[in-house]
């Protein structure tokens, strides 16, 4: 499922339709590489919110474990569904959307999908933008890296959340660190010099030879992201950036131990509706 061409990455406009179209292509092509690549990293049934390794368990975002019983909860951009088994082994109900249809039949192949028992987990294929769920109908919402960096209008995606919440509901995500744009995405030394402006929200894009995206990425600096929180409806409660642990000595992408230890890596936006 590998590409056959050498994309070109620039710096670009990319809007709703086009970005949605590109991270569904993208995610097909490379989810059996990424699952190999990261997949022990990851787990089966962990929950992770970076690659900093800060586990859900620990941080508690969500709420304490035991108050996750019974609850359901909506896990948005789940990939393989690595953090919904882990939902489902404390008593929640998830459901595990993803854009990508080979990023779900990765989480058939873990096991926990339908009809595998009380830990099993409901699967569903669809656009952030768009939830085919009715209003009110889960009591969470979380996201790990998923969907949030990759849409062009990250408050219509919010709104959605907010609409299948119910009132007081929790909606948790995270995203790359925005100061991380204006470094290289490389993990060594070469990389701790400011590249580029902060400022600059042109999306990232890596297109083929027609000039069609494969792969867009969709910068916010932070306040944007507080702002976009507060215009769809939440209440911002808490914004978590993990600190890079002693154990952890991976390098994935741009993330390193070099690099965590000097800037931050990942935000984590803990929000609330009314």
């Amino acid at each position: 499922m590998s590409q056959d061409f050498e994309p070109e990455a620039t710096r670009r406009d990319a809007g709703d339709a086009e970005s949605s179209r590109a991270s569904r292509g993208w995610w097909d092509r490379n989810a059996d590489e990424y699952q190999q690549d990261h997949g022990s990293f990851l787990g089966d049934d962990r929950f992770v919110w970076g690659p900093e390794g800060l586990d859900e368990a620990e941080a508690g975002l969500l709420g304490p474990a035991p108050s996750l019983k019974g609850l359901s909860v909506l896990e948005i951009g789940a990939g393989a569904a690595q953090c919904s088994r882990w939902l489902a082994a404390q008593g929640a109900r998830p459901v595990a959307l993803d854009l990508s249809h080979r990023q779900l039949q990765h989480a058939l192949r873990i096991g926990g999908g339908p009809g595998d028992g009380p830990g099993g987990l409901a699967l569903v294929e669809a656009d952030a933008g768009t939830l085919p769920f009715r209003d009110g109908s889960f009591d969470l919402a979380c996201s790990a890296y998923g969907a949030v960096p990759f849409v062009a209008d990250p408050v219509g995606v919010f709104r959605e959340v907010r609409r299948v919440l119910r009132p007081g509901g929790r909606w948790v995500f995270s995203v790359t660190h925005p100061i991380r744009w204006a470094f290289p995405d490389e993990p060594g030394p070469e990389a701790l010099t400011v590249a580029a402006s902060y400022f600059d929200r042109t999306p990232y894009v890596e297109q083929d030879g027609n000039g069609e995206a494969v792969y867009v990425e969709h910068h916010r600096t932070l306040g944007d992201r507080v702002r976009d929180v507060v215009a769809a409806g939440f209440r911002l409660v808490d914004l978590v950036e993990p600190e890079w642990p002693a154990w952890n000595g991976q390098e994935w992408g741009g993330w390193s131990p070099l690099r965590g230890n000097l800037i931050p890596g990942t935000a984590i936006f803990v929000c609330e509706r009314d």
